[in-house]
């Protein structure tokens, strides 16, 4: 008989909670209100975003009103990268900074301020995989509008020190942003203790539908919206409120605090157990961030001598779903731009996959995939990869992250 699939990919997406789609399911129909509205459906919408939305702050150590409601994580980083930046810029502070390995959404929103004539100034990143806070402090001078760095990174897991990069861009003056959409649920992200302005969560990484996500917005921080239209969310986020997409949320993250401590630890548990298989089974395997302190879901390596594309062909042959790394790469065709931050030499870039474990993953399907694991390198390896020294553009469809 066939062997159930092996899903490894929670740092890309996770299934929707029961829980969730029960608690979200009646706004789809007999509490289809827009909150908007004055009346008796109107207020119902209302008060259950109301109600969401103080739920959703409790989560962070946040008040209601420094919530702010997005489609997802990558709105989220471009509201409070732009927003943040176009607002500090118009009054003769033009310095943004960020990292080479934050997630595209991060990057491309730096890149567009610089196109709108920032100065865009990048941290230099160790071969661990963590910010150089000699180099940070260099950057964050008194003419920076905004700082943005990714609490933990989405390829490699490792976990940036927030807490110190914050109180640098607080004594310049400068506005600090943090990505924390794969640090929530695994690290304690509380506003009242690290003084953050600016946060990003996205719901699908715990358990929520997809197209949803929050800002965290301190109050008294300045926000200039992306779009216009309408006086929601105190002008910040115009447009229609999504009421069973914020009531999902709240409900998600509740579950995911709630569980956190037991779920990290057996996490962390099966990542070691199956980290610990693949280095004794492969050799020459590199373990990237390993030297580094990472959140416990995910596992990010190197194969020599075969590359990714071909990796994750044989893995889901196998019945193994991977990825490459973040799943809006899908297509590159350039190693990660987060190993290449690192050092890593680009044979090796181009063979990495990410392995993530979440609340799918059994102690059973570790053993299985650590059993597999070597047949699937040897028939990586046989389809051409990474030996002729190419890097080839990937065909593989990863759902958006």
């Amino acid at each position: 008989m066939p062997q159930p699939p092996i899903y490894l990919d929670h740092a890309a997406t996770t299934p929707v909670r029961p829980e969730v789609l029960e608690a979200m399911l009646p706004y789809f129909s007999a509490k289809f209100g827009n909150a908007s509205s004055t009346h008796r459906w109107g207020r119902e919408a209302r008060a259950a975003t109301d109600a969401a939305r103080e739920r959703i702050a409790a989560c962070l150590g946040a008040n209601p009103d420094e919530i702010c409601l997005t489609s997802g994580g990558t709105e989220a980083d471009n509201l409070a990268v732009l927003g943040g930046w176009r607002v500090q810029q118009a009054s003769g502070r033009p310095g943004i900074v960020s990292t080479p390995i934050e997630h595209k959404a991060v990057l491309e929103s730096v890149h567009q301020a610089a196109r709108e004539g920032g100065d865009e100034r990048l941290v230099g990143i160790d071969a661990a995989g963590t910010v150089n806070l000699d180099s940070a402090q260099r950057h964050i001078r008194d003419d920076v509008a905004l700082v943005s760095v990714m609490w933990v990174n989405n390829e490699t897991g490792v976990i940036q020190p927030i807490e110190a990069l914050a109180a640098l861009t607080k004594s310049a003056g400068a506005i600090f942003h943090t990505d924390a959409v794969q640090a929530f649920g695994k690290l304690d992200v509380d506003a009242r203790k690290i003084p953050f302005d600016f946060l990003s969560v996205s719901g699908h990484k715990f358990g929520a539908p997809k197209s949803i996500g929050a800002v965290y917005v301190r109050r008294g921080t300045p926000l200039a919206p992306l779009f216009f239209g309408g006086s929601q969310d105190r002008g910040r986020r115009p447009g229609t409120e999504n009421t069973p997409m914020a009531v999902a949320l709240a409900t998600a993250m509740e579950l995911t605090l709630k569980e956190r401590d037991v779920e990290v630890a057996r996490l962390r548990a099966l990542r070691d157990r199956l980290e610990s298989a693949l280095v004794t089974a492969i050799p020459g395997l590199v373990v990237h961030g390993r030297d580094a302190s990472r959140v416990p879901h995910i596992l990010h390596v190197s194969v020599p001598n075969a590359d990714s594309e071909s990796l994750l062909m044989a893995l889901d042959l196998a019945g193994v779903a991977a990825s490459s790394g973040s799943a809006c790469q899908s297509g590159s065709v350039t190693p990660s731009h987060v190993l290449s931050a690192m050092g890593l030499p680009p044979e090796l870039g181009a063979s990495a996959v990410r392995l993530s474990v979440g609340k799918l993953s059994t102690e059973e399907q570790m053993d299985r995939v650590a059993r597999l694991f070597p047949g699937v390198v040897q028939s990586a390896r046989a389809m051409g990869g990474a030996s002729s020294g190419r890097v080839r553009q990937s065909t593989a469809v990863n759902p958006g992250e």
